[in-house]
């Protein structure tokens, strides 16, 4: 479909990657993986068409479309949600513009019998052809599934996107590209702003809907989930694996082993030659040997072995003294902006020692409790920290908080303290910020930078608490797996608000869900979580158990020893009404939409679009259709 040939790419005579030759196939869902600064991002602008190769090129068929979604980008504050998105519909749009042109001409013409009045309806019926094959009907309906997929609320479809947050923001522009459909799909960093719903809509939609997708994530469930071939970009070459992240983990390791054992041979063969050269040099019997020797190591191209970053290997909190039994306890705590309330009636007790995470979607109140533990906002009820309880803290924004102005260096050197202060150079090294790097202005590091210098300063900090909002977001797969291993070897309590799945997976014990203004606590890892939640979303959690059979004693309750067999009866009669409910809800959206889609191709017509009564009917049935909805989605 997309093929790249002899691409190579130098920046200030530095070369970034050299002859690098692959295809992308129809269908391939390929995770380009390699470390910071390999070039990643830059390859997905190439193919993008939006940055050019130093050599080489990139060949597209003249009929295959490709959309990229970038890491930042710029957003347009002119237009509500979901017209922000419908520009991935202009190509419909323009169709039914002119359609709905052509029917304005055939009802103000008389010329029946004319060919151009023939010629006219012959292209009202082609384009009108072409509108229905492209799902020109339906299309607002496949918007909106979209967008709520990515966590957008019906009520936030017309909402200006001015009063949404960065991250809310990618979301449209993310749901343009899915929109469109197009041949190749160029991710950079999808996952940075998604909840973990969102997250798993994404992973399905890719898994079956997308045709040929090349992503760039740092989110390791999310590519295994998501992608069949992982091309790595190593030393300024590619290497092309038909595989998953985790089986291409395992190649890359056996590979990077032949490789040592090459060197390894070709460093003997070397010190071998050398010495014969060294100890015949003189010898005129052995001077024809010396000059083949001399001219092998001429010709010897030195092994390159793939660079491992070792640089975070010694990150390690330290836990201060001992804090009392509970270091976080919320009793009926609440709060409110106004008359929306974020959540109320929270009730926790959190044990030192303990490692829990706060999940649910975005918006619903994971960073407002945490700053709620931080004093940072008033609240209502009761929250206590615990006795000695000494709380580092890195904040979602914890990154962009840093001084711009100060160098590398001075950041540290501003929070160190005592002996730890002759060491900042060695720290630094150990989080890639050796030699010069450590001198540069903290406004010119990239975001994985930022967060790495951000996790430095916290590690400086005395704690036997850590917070942790979003700590993931840019760092590398190496980095959050030494941060993840950081974390668990902590003997303090730690919390974690994140939505990547892989990082919480045998790191946390306790799951707090946020959602609907309460806070629900699960016991277990974050995939014991997840396996309860799609049950729930089955309306299973909620179904009665149904009862054991009972003993011989007619009487005697059922063994779950909670409910009796007459309560488990009414709960089933409840939720069997529920569900019937539910379901003549949903045949009445389907028939009024049925109906709604008749009278629109009615009014299509000629003699339809003159007929007033068609579009006096066709605004009760849309007002009864978004009644009916109402009532639908108040039973779910």
């Amino acid at each position: 479909m997309v093929s790249i040939d002899n691409l190579s790419v130098e920046f200030s005579a530095r070369p970034l990657f050299t002859d690098v030759s692959y295809v992308i196939n129809d269908h391939d869902r390929i995770a380009l993986v390699g470390k910071n600064g390999a070039g990643k991002s830059t390859m997905l602008k190439i193919i993008a068409g939006l940055q050019q190769p130093t050599s080489g090129t990139v060949s597209v068929p003249r009929d295959t479309s490709i959309a990229y979604l970038p890491q930042v980008m710029v957003l347009s504050d002119e237009r509500t949600v979901r017209e922000e998105a419908g520009r991935a519909f202009e190509h419909i749009t323009e169709i039914e513009d002119e359609l709905n042109s052509l029917n304005s001409q055939l009802a103000e013409r008389t010329d029946y019998e004319s060919d151009a009045y023939m010629q006219l309806v012959e292209r009202f019926t082609h384009l009108n052809e072409h509108f229905q094959m492209m799902g020109g009907m339906n299309y607002q309906a496949e918007l909106e599934r979209t967008l709520q997929g990515l966590g957008f609320r019906r009520e936030d479809l017309d909402r200006p996107t001015s009063e949404f947050s960065g991250g809310w923001r990618m979301r449209i522009e993310l749901a343009k590209l899915l929109l469109q459909h197009p041949d190749v799909l160029l991710l950079d960093e999808p996952t940075n702003h998604l909840d973990i719903e969102s997250i798993q809509w994404l992973e399905n939609f890719l898994q079956t809907s997308a045709k040929a997708v090349v992503l760039v994530s740092h989110d390791r469930a999310f590519i295994n989930n998501v992608t069949n071939r992982t091309i790595e970009i190593s030393c300024g070459r590619i290497y092309d694996y038909k595989v998953k992240y985790d089986e291409y983990v395992t190649l890359h390791a056996e590979r990077r082993e032949q490789q040592l054992r090459a060197l390894e041979n070709q460093q003997r063969e070397i010190a071998d030659a050398k010495a014969f050269i060294e100890r015949f040099r003189y010898q005129a019997t052995k001077a024809i040997q010396v000059q083949q020797k001399i001219r092998q190591l001429e010709k010897i191209v030195p092994i390159e072995v793939d660079e491992v970053d070792n640089s975070a290997l010694h990150l390690k909190f330290t836990c201060s003294l001992r804090s009392g039994d509970f270091p976080v306890i919320c009793d009926e705590v609440g709060k409110s902006y106004g008359e929306h309330c974020v959540f109320r009636g929270v009730n926790l007790q959190i044990r030192r020692g303990e490692k829990v995470a706060f999940v649910g979607r975005n918006g619903e109140g994971k960073t407002t409790l945490v700053k709620c533990i931080m004093g940072e906002i008033p609240f209502d009820g009761s929250l206590k920290v615990g006795h000695n309880v000494q709380i580092g803290y890195f904040a979602q924004n914890q990154a962009q908080l840093l001084d711009g102005e100060l160098t590398v260096f001075d950041t540290i050197d501003r929070v160190a303290k005592g002996d730890i202060r002759l060491k900042i150079r060695d720290i630094l090294g150990a989080f890639m910020f050796g030699g010069e790097a450590g001198d540069k202005k903290v406004k010119f590091l990239s975001g994985g930078e930022r967060t790495r210098l951000a996790m430095i300063k916290l590690l400086l900090e005395p704690v036997n608490c850590l917070i942790l909002d979003e700590p993931t977001n840019h760092l590398d797969m190496r980095s959050k797996d030494v941060l993840k291993a950081a974390i668990r070897d902590f003997d303090g309590t730690v919390i974690v608000v994140s939505h990547d799945r892989e990082f919480l997976d045998g790191l946390v014990t306790k799951v707090y869900e946020f959602g609907g203004g309460k806070v629900k606590e699960h016991l277990g890892g974050i995939y014991d979580f997840l396996r309860n939640k799609s049950i729930e979303s089955l309306n299973q959690l909620e179904a009665p158990s149904k009862p054991l059979r009972k003993e011989t004693n007619e009487t005697e309750e059922v063994r779950s020893g909670a409910v009796s067999y007459a309560e488990q009866k009414a709960l089933a009669r409840e939720q069997k009404r529920k569900e019937k409910a539910l379901q003549e809800a949903e045949d009445k959206v389907t028939q009024l939409e049925a109906a709604i889609r008749i009278l629109e191709d009615q009014m299509s017509t000629p003699e339809g679009s003159q007929d007033t009564s068609l579009y006096e009917k066709h605004g009760r049935l849309k007002a009864q259709l978004k009644q009916a909805e109402e009532e639908w989605e108040a039973l779910i």
